[in-house]
């Protein structure tokens, strides 16, 4: 084995290593969960070196200044207010949904006008126009961390891969044979996974264009997925009120189905560590997206705002007012300090 290059994860806190093995180049990550500003990082760094053979003399002294950022973003308070930063007139029908790439430096839409746009954050300058679905773009997404590709889900039961760098179609998945309504990247951008109305959720092959297995256990359509920081699992939730557990290498269901929620489930999530899993229904018991810190929680709404909520406490911190309609869908970026929200009034808004 070989390693190849470092990243940073600021949240949850961890560092992932690009490495080479067997003339294929994997991922793996050292998750850095109890990681706090009293944490001794020479004394940390022993421990990770006696864990992973990768990390060698050679780059101890990298890992560590990782380790130190780390901890300086641990630290940081969460005191930010927001202010309307830019509005984009983004298409000529309303919006469904809005994803920031990991840098914040460009986001996507999705429309009912059945495109995706990529849009400059700091210009407001529309970067490309992904064209080619029949219908409502639905289900958007950045293939995070990396940011080079963009996925795509519409109500013309296909999912297509893009260039984020050249805006060309590399690949267009079929086989749902109803709307797709959610999708997904792992976190090494191998795979996308995808839920449908279909009831099915369908794992696709990121460099080959390939199906690589159908998820089927649901009774009704699947509504939200998700995969875990390791990329082995993956949940989905589903309007038959019940969200499943699959692994990714198998496509079967494991453990037990998870029941409960007296409505249709509208979102899931692991947790940071992977060892829960949050459930969001529309049984009114939850609806919300958090920012990258945990601190806070996005809520859009048909009021025609957006609100800024404390986790610890439960107050109000702030309101987003200025869309003449409903909002659709809400986002943080991965720094936490700019929001995008995109309305039924056809326009976008970044906060900052």
């Amino acid at each position: 084995m070989k390693l190849k290059r470092l990243h940073i994860r600021y949240y949850p806190p961890g560092i992932f290593l690009d490495y080479e093995k067997g003339g294929q180049l994997r991922t793996k990550s050292i998750d850095l969960l109890n990681l706090t500003p009293d944490t001794d990082v020479n004394e940390l760094l022993s421990d990770i070196r006696a864990a992973e053979p990768l990390i060698t003399s050679s780059c101890a002294e990298q890992v560590k200044a990782l380790i130190c950022k780390l901890q300086e973003k641990v630290s940081q308070k969460d005191d930010r207010k927001f202010y309307l930063f830019r509005a984009l007139q983004a298409h000529i029908l309303p919006l469904t949904n809005v994803a920031f790439n990991k840098s914040g430096s460009s986001f996507i839409t999705g429309s009912y006008d059945r495109t995706c746009k990529i849009w400059d954050t700091a210009s407001g300058e529309e970067l490309h126009t992904l064209e080619g679905h029949r219908n409502v773009v639905y289900a958007i997404a950045f293939n995070n961390p990396y940011g080079d590709k963009v996925a795509t889900g519409s109500f013309d039961k296909t999912c297509k891969l893009w260039s984020a760098e050249t805006g060309k179609c590399f690949y267009t998945f079929r086989g749902h044979t109803a709307e797709i309504v959610c999708l997904a990247f792992n976190p090494q951008s191998t795979l996308v996974a995808t839920g449908s109305m279909d009831t099915m959720a369908k794992l696709w092959d990121v460099e080959s264009g390939k199906e690589v297995s159908t998820l089927a256990g649901h009774f009704a359509e699947i509504i939200s997925l998700s995969f875990n920081t390791t990329g082995d699992r993956l949940v989905t939730g589903s309007f038959d009120h019940t969200a499943i557990l699959w692994d990714v290498s198998t496509g079967r269901s494991v453990f037990h189905v998870l029941t409960g929620h007296r409505g249709e489930i509208s979102c899931v999530q692991f947790n940071w560590d992977c060892s829960l899993i949050a459930t969001a229904s529309l049984d009114k018991t939850c609806k919300v997206c958090f920012n990258p810190q945990g601190s806070r929680v996005l809520t859009a709404s048909v009021d025609k705002t957006a609100r800024v909520w404390c986790v610890n406490t439960g107050a109000c911190l702030q309101a987003l007012e200025g869309h003449s309609d409903e909002i659709f869908s809400c986002a943080f970026n991965y720094e936490g300090d700019t929001i995008i929200t995109g309305s039924k009034d056809n326009t976008c808004r970044i906060w900052h």
